[in-house]
């Protein structure tokens, strides 16, 4: 089944992070449920800032059973480093090991003109 597009947000700057989470907020009225889909998709566009070739494009995306964050960028070299332990505080690398904390599952992929990072959730259908 095809995910169905329930949102979607564009990320310039750290500013536009605010608009994200008040955007997710309205999207997904349960707490538990919020949360670590808040922190995820914060994360990733916080990565595609510090990391990446902005802007980042999110996407929150649903099929039966469980909703899919999906954040695209313009960077066709960087490789995200899912299951990594994170480094001492202080240097990094914290982010992926919350998406990998957080999330039912989580990856990433490139298309020709974009690098992909996602994660999922189990929703109440």
């Amino acid at each position: 089944m095809t995910p169905v597009l329930m949102r979607q947000w564009t990320i310039d700057d750290v500013h536009d992070l605010r608009i994200l989470r008040a955007g997710l907020r309205e999207e997904i009225v349960d707490a538990d449920l919020f949360d670590p889909i808040a922190v995820v998709a914060t994360e990733f566009a916080t990565n595609v800032l510090r990391h990446g070739t902005p802007p980042a494009t999110v996407r929150l995306l649903a099929e039966p059973g469980r909703l899919i964050v999906d954040v695209s960028d313009q960077d066709l070299v960087g490789e995200p480093q899912f299951g990594l332990r994170p480094r001492p505080m202080g240097e990094g690398g914290l982010g992926l090991f919350l998406v990998d904390t957080f999330a039912a599952d989580c990856g990433w992929y490139r298309t020709e003109r974009a690098k992909h990072t996602w994660a999922s959730f189990p929703a109440p259908q």
